[in-house]
């Protein structure tokens, strides 16, 4: 099959392919798309392009990553876009060979994901109980980190909830994961009574916009921006307020990183590590493995903290 005549065409391509046949996420889609139109200007401006660059190309093109400051993790993720499209590339017989098979990248550092303790993410609890310029505000941050702890749901899937799916007062949760896998995550009794909540509130407000001619919003958490929901960014800014008005240091506090919470506490509780894989969506069990080192570091933490003969006494010495 002949290439396709310009390189936005071949990204375009690659991309529609990922989305029919591996059914990739959205973000993953704009992160490849990213990374790839930065690679396309890189080769243009050196006169060249994705037909014609070979090995050393490619690998001139992550020195100059490297030498711009990008971080490890961003390069590593850059090569992989790269890889990808010319092994779909060579599937398509777009190229005779691929020029990245045998590239290797920088690796990623392994780092343990920040976590939270009990107490703090308490804190963050009761600080979205009083935040909020309206009473319906307050209500909705409730209930968007009541479920965010009780579930550990992704970002990305709890901002686009449909309202659909919280009906009924549920036990469960139907989840559009990554891949547009489905899971069941279990709600605690304080999440349904948030949810409970939130839902009235939610129902007058838009109750009230369609008595004036709005349109009915199908998510649970809707907004008048494009996509129709809470983003993941304001979300991401709220998660920020409420940690300053917690008293938790924001530095240490994502949603991601109340995703962590949620799979440490269960997993310092007893909990099994598949059952813990199935409610994260890991397709993989290796992935849910680093919480037991988060957990063994931890537990280090406190033996050096708390045990007596871990402690320097100087009333021994001379």
């Amino acid at each position: 099959m002949a290439a396709p005549a310009t390189q936005e065409l071949w990204i375009s391509t690659f991309l529609e392919a990922q989305a029919a046949e591996l059914g990739a996420a959205t973000n993953t889609l704009l992160a490849y798309g990213r990374d790839l139109k930065d690679f396309s200007d890189w080769l243009t401006r050196h006169k060249s392009g994705f037909t014609q660059a070979d090995r050393d190309r490619i690998e001139s093109y992550l020195i100059d990553c490297d030498a711009q400051g990008l971080s490890r993790a961003t390069r590593a993720r850059r090569l992989s876009a790269i890889k990808q499209l010319y092994r779909f590339a060579f599937e398509e017989g777009w190229r005779e060979s691929n020029p990245a098979i045998q590239i290797k990248g920088p690796g990623r550092p392994k780092q343990l994901p920040k976590t939270l303790d009990v107490p703090e993410v308490d804190r963050l609890l009761e600080a979205a109980r009083r935040t909020g310029r309206s009473k319906a505000d307050k209500i909705r941050n409730t209930c968007l980190m009541e479920l965010l702890y009780a579930t550990g749901m992704r970002v990305t899937e709890l901002v686009s909830l449909p309202v659909s799916s919280a009906r009924g007062d549920p036990r469960m949760l139907l989840v559009l994961g990554k891949g547009g896998k489905e899971r069941m995550v279990p709600l605690s009794p304080p999440a349904r009574v948030a949810l409970g909540e939130w839902l009235k509130a939610r129902d007058a407000a838009e109750d009230k916009a369609a008595s004036k001619g709005g349109q009915e919003s199908r998510f649970l958490f809707p907004s008048r921006g494009k996509s129709g929901h809470l983003t993941r960014h304001r979300f991401f800014l709220l998660v920020k307020e409420l940690a300053v008005e917690g008293g938790v240091s924001p530095g240490k506090v994502t949603p991601h990183t109340l995703r962590h919470a949620f799979a440490t506490h269960l997993l310092a509780n007893g909990a099994d590590l598949r059952a813990i894989q199935t409610l994260l969506g890991h397709a993989d069990v290796a992935t849910t493995e680093i919480y037991t080192h988060v957990l063994d570091e931890r537990l280090s933490e406190l033996v050096l903290e708390h045990h007596p003969l871990a402690k320097d006494d100087s009333s021994d010495q001379g």
